[in-house]
């Protein structure tokens, strides 16, 4: 069957992965790529063979299917939007906006133009995940009752060579991170209700210590740097959510989820793989390792694997469901969602109070391990 042509807008780093995994993929194909920066299309065409060209003459392509939006977060809408306009389906990173008005404004347009608008993480598409949904939804922990969610470091200023963007409107461990989580959250428990939240600025001045251009400047945080929150969830679950910046060291798992008869550890959702654990009072904890799962294997870092990431899993189940006529797992509102959900909580911690969730998305439908494996080339 014929493969949908991918266009790439933004060749910064992340693209090189989408770029590396593609031809795994049985429905998709990458085709050109664009940027602001000419050189950084070039430099990305030549390498994987593609045809470097201006986002305008990417967006007016008959070639083009999919536009894929790797640039930088607060430029999401308005590249979003003119792929949209333009006729093409869009598959974003995350998140789909820094902002709800934002969201709700693509989920708008791709309605009127009958277009699919989905957005990243995939991760949750990986075994980590979908092990743990497996157990969920086959009753081995019964109704899930409560969990934890924590995802907590020492900043970005350490390790990124540009960072300021991580602490200004848009930025902070909620709209950065949350995305792994909440949509993790999202395809265990389904959606959810109501959040309340408290926020600090833990760290007044930030040194930028990573080498690069920054290396020795000041940063002083325009957002919360520390949000604590509660996710309740419409299936009666409810989330002890942390994240944080101004952690230096601390002993949480990822993610624990506590049923009525056993409780669950899902490994860290930035990655695919990793270890599921199942745990009851009489039997302590029993590990379900996913790595020989599809796409559960190590093989990131390139040079030294050492955690599962097929980034593109994501865009070639976009493209299949594109192609049958169905609902994209990543797509039918999960964007706004989660959206909602993370500017929900900092409302919440702004204004002390709590926060309706009023876009709901229907839960993602479970992968199989023969649905995933439909996604290969042969």
């Amino acid at each position: 069957m014929t493969k949908l042509g991918i266009g790439i807008v933004g060749c910064g780093v992340i693209a090189d992965i989408y770029c590396r995994n593609t031809p795994r993929f049985a429905d998709i194909e990458m085709r050109a790529c664009a940027d602001l920066r000419a050189d950084a299309a070039t430099a990305l065409a030549d390498k994987y063979g593609l045809r470097a060209c201006t986002p305008g003459d990417l967006f007016g392509a008959d070639d083009i299917d999919i536009v894929l939006n790797l640039t930088v977060p607060n430029a999401h809408v308005d590249v979003s939007s003119a792929a949209l306009l333009a006729g093409k389906h869009v598959y974003s990173e995350k998140p789909l906006a820094t902002s709800l008005a934002g969201a709700r404004e693509l989920s708008a347009l791709a309605e009127r133009q009958g277009r699919q608008i989905a957005v990243a993480p995939d991760t949750i598409l990986g075994p980590g995940g979908q092990v743990a949904r497996r157990l969920i939804d086959d009753g081995e922990i019964g109704t899930v009752t409560a969990g934890t969610a924590f995802v907590m470091s020492r900043g970005m200023e350490h390790w990124h060579p540009s960072p300021t963007f991580f602490f200004q409107p848009g930025g902070g461990p909620v709209f950065d991170m949350g995305p792994y989580y909440i949509t993790q959250l999202v395809q265990l428990l389904g959606p959810v209700a109501r959040v309340l939240a408290l926020s600090a600025t833990g760290i007044e001045e930030r040194v930028v210590t990573a080498p690069g251009p920054m290396q020795g400047q000041s940063i002083r945080p325009q957002i919360p740097t520390t949000v604590m929150g509660l996710l309740d969830f419409e299936a009666g679950a409810k989330v002890m959510y942390g994240a944080s910046w101004d952690v230096e060291a601390h002993g949480h798992k990822p993610l624990e989820l506590y049923g009525t008869k056993a409780s669950l550890r899902v490994p860290d959702p930035n990655f695919m793989g990793g270890i599921v654990e199942l745990g009851t009072r009489a039997e302590g904890w029993r590990e379900l390792p996913t790595k020989d799962h599809l796409f559960g294997a190590a093989n990131y870092p390139f040079d030294a694997p050492i955690h599962a990431n097929d980034r593109g899993l994501g865009i070639a189940e976009f493209a299949q469901a594109i192609k049958r006529g169905r609902t994209p797992r990543l797509a039918g509102g999960l964007g706004l969602h989660v959206t909602a959900v993370m500017e929900g909580l900092l409302v919440a911690s702004q204004e002390n109070r709590i926060v309706t969730i009023d876009e709901r998305c229907a839960r993602p439908a479970a992968l199989s391990e023969e649905e995933a494996g439909s996604l290969l080339a042969r």
